[in-house]
């Protein structure tokens, strides 16, 4: 069956990377047919934005693309594209593992690290909902919220005063959490995790806990558990091989995210999977790193992982896992590798991001 997806070539380093990627993919055999689509600075003056709605249309009509890196533009007003992207197409569950390689250079890999992070995308303090310190209606809400909560009103200026709202309902937290354990019930997964502050923000992380909880007496094949989420970086710093699969609210995710991907060597090595009803975007988690545009300097890993994810959400699990077992491998004799992978970052025998992808592609045949 031949699947089509839109690959995204991103700007910056994107180009590069998504060159890589998708000739790793291609040496897997499994039949692909790419749309490729733009998006990022690079086209903004051509086409007035920086997500088309060519690459828009592309998607929707795919449902499913790899996305390389793309840069937010600063002081254009333009939102960041990738939470453009997530609430266009309904994307709610962020997938992030974070899995420790043989030959990644990290001060864990005595430790059994392999983890999943389920973050939830589109609630919580990343929904957006904002008001200006001084705007003549972030002082209404003010005065608002002081009237009806008289015991934990703002005491703060009311002009000097920004005001968020952490929005977390029922149906969100009941997706993402059952996300969670499908995840994990498909993938072999012992133990799901829910991270909350639930001693503090009762009504917002206590919902997503008491939601969680209820949601896990459905899933008696999974072991559930809860942490705090202070006690949770500790934990994670401390015995990270004890957690499987962590299940969070959109801010708790990102950040714990890349704290995990410190425990396996970082961003370069940190694949991402965006999923919804509506389809699927795969993508790195690191950024557009311009200041490398166009030198073929950077580590390929992540987004190559992403496409090992994409693969297995298209059912290619053989073509998925022998791209990754390739990966790896070349990872673990360390010698076709970027410059971010050597035991010294100045070896002169580090490779490029095009020839890293040829070794891999080597492995595959």
């Amino acid at each position: 069956m031949t699947h089509e997806v839109t690959l995204i070539t991103g700007d910056g380093v994107g180009p590069e990377l998504a060159e890589a990627a998708r000739r790793c993919v291609d040496a897997t055999g499994a039949a692909i047919h790419w749309d490729v689509q733009e998006a990022g600075i690079d086209v903004m003056a051509q086409c007035g934005t920086p997500l088309p709605e060519a690459t828009m249309e592309s998607i929707r009509r795919t449902r499913c693309a790899l996305k390389a890196p793309i840069t937010t533009p600063v002081g254009t007003g333009f939102r960041s594209i990738n939470v453009h992207l997530r609430q266009e197409l309904g994307l709610f569950a962020c997938i992030r593992p974070c899995k420790y390689y043989p030959g990644v250079r990290t001060f864990f890999s005595d430790r059994k690290v392999d983890l999943v992070l389920v973050r939830e995308n589109t609630e919580d303090l990343y929904a957006g909902i904002e008001f200006e310190a001084g705007q003549p209606v972030t002082g209404e809400l003010f005065d608002y919220i002081n009237k009806i909560s008289p015991q934990r009103r703002i005491r703060s200026g009311r002009d000097e005063t920004g005001i968020s709202i952490k929005p977390i309902s029922v149906s969100g937290t009941e997706r993402i959490v059952r996300c969670a354990f499908e995840y994990a019930r498909q993938n072999g997964r012992r133990k799901v995790t829910a991270v909350h502050k639930a001693n503090i923000m009762k009504h917002t992380d206590g919902l997503f806990l008491a939601t969680a909880r209820r949601i896990a007496e459905q899933f008696s094949d999974i072991e559930f558990e809860d942490r705090i989420v202070d006690n949770m970086c500790m934990q994670l710093v401390q015995k990270p091989e004890l957690y499987d699969v962590l299940v969070l609210p959109n801010l708790y995710g990102d950040i714990l995210s890349d704290l995990a991907a410190g425990l396996v060597g970082g961003l370069g090595v940190a694949p991402g999977a965006n999923l919804g009803p509506e389809g699927a975007v795969f993508e790195a988690t690191h950024g557009s790193a311009p200041k490398y545009k166009g030198q073929n300097k950077v580590n390929p890993t992540a987004l190559i992982l992403s496409a090992v994810l994409m693969l297995r959400h298209l059912n290619e699990t053989e073509a998925a896992d022998r791209l990754e077992r390739a990966t790896a491998a070349v990872i673990a004799e360390g010698r076709d590798v970027t410059y971010d992978m050597k035991a010294d970052r100045n070896d002169p025998t580090a490779v490029g991001t095009q020839e890293m992808a040829t070794a891999i592609c080597r492995k595959l045949r």
